[in-house]
């Protein structure tokens, strides 16, 4: 990624800063000219992977940290968050059964699915303790 354009956040892990993150992200985006439907598709996976880190990284310590860098180019919009709570064990993964889903009414375990559809590319790596989770969008 050449001559990127970059914005950086560090939030403390609680919901309380979800609305804070998302206008972080939708602002960045939008004076970078992606779409709303863009925006709103970055946002929710934002939504989500943060919520997750919250939830399962660090079950719920609002004391602990999240990172969260925006990255543009001429192509696309990088969001990386980083994170130094319990990793998360990518092979363990299953997609969700959604018909199942739906029947029982269940709530939840849609997060990691709807990264992987709202997103372009989706990437996640445990270096030097640190939990990465890389997501990007296509400007077109």
């Amino acid at each position: 990624m050449d001559k990127a354009t970059t914005y950086r956040k560090k939030v403390y892990a609680s919901t309380q800063n979800l609305s804070t993150i998302r206008e972080f992200v939708s602002k960045h985006a939008e004076n970078q000219g992606f779409s709303a439907q863009k925006v709103a598709d970055i946002q929710l996976a934002v939504d989500e992977a943060y919520t997750n880190i919250i939830k399962h990284a660090y079950k719920n310590d609002s004391s602990k940290e999240v990172i969260i860098n925006l990255e543009f180019d001429n192509d696309k919009m990088v969001v990386t968050l980083t994170d130094h709570g319990t990793g998360f064990d990518i092979e363990k993964y299953k997609k969700p059964d959604l018909k199942r889903q739906i029947e029982k009414k269940k709530r939840g375990g849609m997060g990691v699915y709807l990264i992987r559809k709202l997103m372009d590319e989706v990437s996640y790596n445990i270096k030097n303790q640190k939990n990465i989770l890389r997501m990007s969008k296509n400007r077109n």
